[in-house]
């Protein structure tokens, strides 16, 4: 593995997009949801929310995981 691969995985994320998907929601709805409380377009997030989120942190985590051995190699 070279450092520009090493790299471009360390700094992979997870989009607004993946996670408007995720969630079964819009992007407008993820970006809404972001807001302060107190903001004229806040919206409440969708139902379920934790487990969704709880589930792509774990495949960021595993993500992570495998890229750490592949350099430790």
């Amino acid at each position: 593995m070279d450092f520009r691969k090493a790299t471009d995985e360390l700094l992979a994320c997870i989009s607004h997009r993946e996670l408007a998907d995720t969630l079964g929601c819009s992007v407008a709805t993820v970006r809404q949801a972001r807001l302060g409380a107190d903001a004229l377009a806040h919206r409440t997030p969708p139902e379920h929310w934790e487990s969704k989120v709880a589930k792509l942190a774990e495949q960021q985590a595993a993500h992570f995981r495998r890229l750490a051995e592949k350099l430790n190699r």
